[in-house]
């Protein structure tokens, strides 16, 4: 007992002798998918006179889960929002640099293509909405640069307008999940001729997930909001982003139905919406305790992330009972993450 004190110890005061000792305020970044929540959240805790409103800033799910393994010090952030959920390169690269996380889980969220409403109106396959926007597609038996031009190339149902979709650079967690669910599993892994060519082409599944560079496919930054803007101003061209940004916009945008379901809280929850993932943040051990107001902004999550809560109202889809209780607990009991736990 006495050694795990004595480290505590040295560690705190290791974080106290720095320079930058002066924030007083919890420090978040990542996920532009988890932004709103998160700054709800943090929102809520600055309603406490104890403690300074945490920062909450964007910049996409790598930039979070990196930020938060850079390194131990206040010039470091403490939590790393993620839409998508670390990898073990990315939980090395935390341990290289001493950092010991926990992950929590809180909740889930659809991945949409959606339009302006006075757009047309686009109901796409799983399959063909990756067909369309990954950069090789099986024609003949082989793997070959993606030549569809409009979403009719791909099914004369589809509108005859051009395959021209906004969407988040490869450092957001959004695009690595819709990468994964749409092209990989939902074109790449579903159909014998797709796979057949792959083998021809001595191609993995997993290079399914590389998306178009020949304009189809248009990277519009880490603001799902500036995404939103670009679609209400060309009603022809479609958008990737968050379920919550389609619901706080469902006046003037419209989600595209995806293998027969739309994108709704209710589709989304019971599954019927495939395209749909989970939500987390990343906390560093090295802070709690140093930095004020990490573990009381842990707990705010707890007040907030039930059917009822103000989260669920803001288009988060909340996980069920069982798994709040867990996560709550491991807010508590702070397990470390390793790899087998990544596994």
């Amino acid at each position: 007992m006495f050694l795990r004190v004595a480290t505590a110890s040295v560690t705190t005061l290791s974080l106290l002798s720095t320079p930058a000792l002066a924030r007083d305020n919890v420090s978040i970044s990542g996920s532009s998918t988890v932004l709103p929540f998160a700054t709800i959240v943090a929102e809520r805790l600055g309603r406490n006179p104890a403690f300074n409103t945490p920062v909450v800033e964007s910049g996409g799910s790598s930039v979070g889960k990196k930020g938060v393994c850079d390194g131990i010090g206040t010039e470091f952030i403490d939590i790393g929002n993620a839409s998508s959920r670390m990898k073990i390169g990315e939980l090395e690269y935390c341990e290289n640099n001493g950092v010991k996380l926990t992950e929590i889980k809180v909740g889930y969220d659809g991945i949409v293509v959606a339009n302006a409403k006075r757009g047309p109106e686009l109901k796409v396959t799983l399959a063909d909405l990756g067909k369309a926007l990954t950069a090789k597609v099986a024609i003949d038996g082989k793997m070959v640069d993606n030549p569809y031009q409009q979403w009719s190339d791909i099914n004369p149902a589809y509108p005859a307008v051009p395959i021209r979709v906004y969407g988040p650079p490869t450092t957001s967690g959004t695009r690595a999940s819709y990468a994964e669910i749409v092209n990989e599993k939902g074109y790449c892994s579903n159909d014998e001729d797709v796979l057949a060519a792959l083998k021809a082409s001595g191609m993995e599944k997993k290079q399914c997930r590389a998306m178009r560079t020949d304009g189809a496919y248009v990277e519009a930054g880490e603001q799902d909001n500036l995404i939103v803007q670009k679609l209400q101003e060309d009603p022809t061209a479609y958008g990737i982003f968050g379920f919550s940004y389609l619901d706080q916009n469902s006046d003037s945008l419209r989600g595209a139905e995806l293998s027969g379901s739309l994108p709704t809280f209710d589709a989304i929850a019971d599954g019927s919406y495939k395209a749909a993932r989970a939500l987390y943040f990343y906390v560093k051990h090295q802070h709690i305790g140093v930095v004020p107001g990490i573990q009381e902004y842990m707990n705010e999550w707890t007040k907030h992330w039930d059917e009822d809560g103000i989260l669920a109202d803001a288009g988060m889809i909340p996980m069920s009972e069982a798994e709040r209780e867990e996560m709550a607990e491991r807010m508590v009991n702070l397990p470390v993450l390793t790899a087998d736990t990544l596994d």
